[in-house]
């Protein structure tokens, strides 16, 4: 019989143990194998949601690391029975995150996904941002160069406001206050932006204004977790 494959979400910050729901540690007990974005973190999550594990009883694989390879040893170990669980840095694995090229292959071979419930941040945001959630895109990160990362706002905003749409998107850390300072330049005084920073951390922040209102007061979110949403 083929295995099952567990996607096990994990925090967003690490002192939102309680974010993870109890069954959680129900599908961690039934796996035997784990394929993680990073063993380290993974192994230090899995610790704490159970304390009596114990971590050289598994297999262990690393997403990233020759990924034809990794795929290989995914679907073979699959076929062989073994119930395996896919963690990624956090949140939920293959949302914006790795973890969708092992899922697709187990589709492939018709194994049983079973998608679990955890924190994601696309999703809390969105649902504390008061921006449409019937329609909304995810973007990712938007470009470098900052010529480049203006014209892409404002075509974001341009569709947001043909389409009624959230657009949703991301920044490296330390790149946070550029970003945001691109944003206030390039958009329309009466779009609205949400930052939300450090979500289900105690210092969790998640506001929505017009750009004309966060142009009266000063951001500073470096090097702090952001996701952004600008609804036009």
């Amino acid at each position: 019989m083929t295995g099952k494959v567990y996607l096990i979400p994990t925090v967003l910050h690490e002192e939102a143990l309680q974010t993870i729901p109890a069954y959680i540690l129900d599908a961690v007990k039934d796996c035997s194998v784990f394929f993680v974005e990073q063993e380290k973190t993974a192994r230090r999550f899995l610790k704490k949601l159970w304390r009596e594990m114990v971590i050289d009883d598994y297999q262990w694989f690393a997403i990233h690391k020759a990924e034809t390879e990794v795929r290989s040893q995914f679907v073979q170990l699959l076929k062989e029975g073994k119930n395996i669980g896919i963690i990624s840095e956090a949140g939920c694995p293959g949302v914006a995150d790795p973890g969708q090229v092992l899922v697709e292959a187990a589709q492939a071979i018709n194994a049983v996904v079973k998608p679990l419930v955890g924190p994601s941040s696309i999703l809390l945001a969105l649902m504390a941002s008061g921006m449409n959630g019937q329609c909304f895109q995810f973007h990712g990160y938007l470009p470098i160069d900052a010529a480049e990362r203006k014209k892409k706002i404002k075509e974001l905003e341009t569709d947001s406001y043909k389409r009624n749409c959230t657009q949703l998107f991301i920044e490296t850390p330390y790149r946070n206050n550029a970003l945001i300072n691109d944003l206030l330049q390039a958009c329309k005084q009466e779009t609205k932006l949400c930052i939300a920073v450090d979500i289900t951390a105690v210092n969790e922040s998640i506001q929505t204004k017009l750009i004309q209102e966060w142009k009266k007061q000063p951001v500073d979110i470096h090097k702090r977790l952001a996701i952004f949403l600008l609804h036009a």
